[in-house]
């Protein structure tokens, strides 16, 4: 075997295990409220994150992706040693997915983004130096670690107020529900479409102006209303189950629209941050075959294959932990509080996809369910776990790059 098919083999190993350490904690963070809320198991978690992270990967993960993620380092400083990049991308995938299964291990919900970030800022300052970092992108994604938790805290705090008022505290929450959870489906199926169209579907072809997006947005929005009022409308009340919780009926009709929320995040989800595994190995496959270093590297769809692929595999295999330190552990969900949380990461997100707020996808759904724990009082939030991964959130960038620095050391005096 030749030096650069060997790179292309250990880049589609790296990048397997980078997939399906993703899976095993960023997609268990997406289906997380799902499962904690009790409105789907574990079982049917796993169907829906085969179907729709694999199709958001598959279809919408995008044709051309960065060679290097978040524009850490310049690629123009490796033209004259394409070799080094291809050590640092492989070095970059075994480290970012060796601290996600490190963390999914002891069921921290970590961002996968700055673990492959971290990876590259310590391949590149052993690398290239110090001085090529561009240090002002890693302050972004440090000011994420505040802004993302905090923006979504805020507006979950805010929905769920919002359905305590207009639901629960109402005379009748069944009637009030019936009425009002359609508002909140057309509210929720709007955002998580923006979320799609915006940040999903612009490689699949699919390029839409503002004002047709925002239609699209709207269309999807009524169709689902229309269809969740009509499932709502068939849902009888159980006298028995409101007995025993008086609440249990309205739980169901939020079940429903619980359903629509993790279908949907999914989709989201697998079309945008497939991009942290296959990234670096596109990169390694578009060097090791024309021998040229390249800003953007074009994916191809057996690539995508092998994300998508891996995503679901690290899901199924090894996502209980963070889906039970996520949907359990931080203050307890039912459906209506689920949902709360999966609409507010999806409109943090559309807020920042809009405004180039730095965000990430694992913080913001852990400041939704914190923001849901804190709208019932500070008792309701388990602060020593709280404390344990907002440690693991800082210790993320600096454990990538010391792993990064490791692994570049070793496959260069091995290979």
């Amino acid at each position: 075997m030749d030096t650069m098919t060997l790179y292309i083999v250990l880049a589609a190993i790296f990048g397997l295990y980078m997939a399906w350490a993703l899976g095993a904690n960023d997609v268990a963070n997406a289906m997380a409220t799902s499962t904690g809320a009790k409105a789907i198991s574990f079982k049917q978690a796993l169907i829906i994150a085969a179907v729709f992270e694999f199709a958001g990967a598959v279809l919408a993960g995008g044709a051309v992706t960065s060679t290097i993620r978040s524009g850490i380092v310049d690629t123009s400083l490796f033209v004259d040693d394409p070799e080094l990049l291809i050590f640092g991308m492989l070095a970059s995938l075994l480290a970012a997915a060796a601290w996600l299964n490190l963390a999914s291990a002891m069921g921290w919900p970590v961002s996968t983004t700055h673990s492959i970030v971290g990876a590259i800022v310590g391949f590149a300052a052993v690398g290239v130096g110090m001085d090529y970092v561009h240090w002002n992108k890693v302050g972004t994604i440090v000011m994420s670690w505040v802004v993302s938790p905090l923006v979504a805290g805020t507006i979950a705090f805010m929905i769920f107020r919002s359905v305590q008022l207009l639901i629960f505290d109402r005379e009748d929450p069944l009637r009030q529900a019936r009425r009002w959870v359609p508002v909140y489906m057309f509210l929720t199926a709007f955002n998580i479409t923006l979320v799609t169209l915006i940040k999903g579907l612009q490689h699949v072809g699919l390029k839409l102006g503002p004002s047709q997006t925002i239609l699209s947005a709207v269309t999807v929005g009524i169709v689902v209303a229309i269809v969740g009022k009509l499932i709502i409308d068939r849902i009888r009340v159980e006298p028995g189950a409101d007995h025993q919780f008086h609440y249990a009926t309205v739980e169901r009709v939020f079940g429903v629209l619980m359903v629509v929320t993790a279908c949907a995040m999914a989709f989201a989800h697998g079309s945008n941050d497939v991009a942290n595994a296959i990234g670096p190995v596109a990169a390694v496959i578009s060097v090791a075959t024309t021998g040229m270093v390249e800003q953007r590297a074009t994916v191809s769809p057996l690539i995508l294959l092998l994300g998508g692929g891996g995503i679901v595999l690290g899901l199924a295999t090894y996502g209980r932990k963070v889906m039970r330190t996520v949907g359990e552990k931080i203050t307890a969900l039912t459906p209506s509080r689920g949902f709360a949380a999966e609409l507010s990461a999806a409109t943090t997100i559309v807020v920042a996809s809009g405004t180039g707020l730095p965000i990430s996808t694992t913080h913001t759904l852990v400041g939704a369910v914190l923001g849901v724990g804190l709208a019932r009082g500070i008792s309701a939030i388990n602060l020593y776990v709280i404390r344990d991964i907002f440690l693991s959130w800082i210790v993320t960038v600096p454990a990538g790059a010391l792993l990064a620095v490791v692994f570049f050391f070793v496959l260069r005096a091995v290979l």
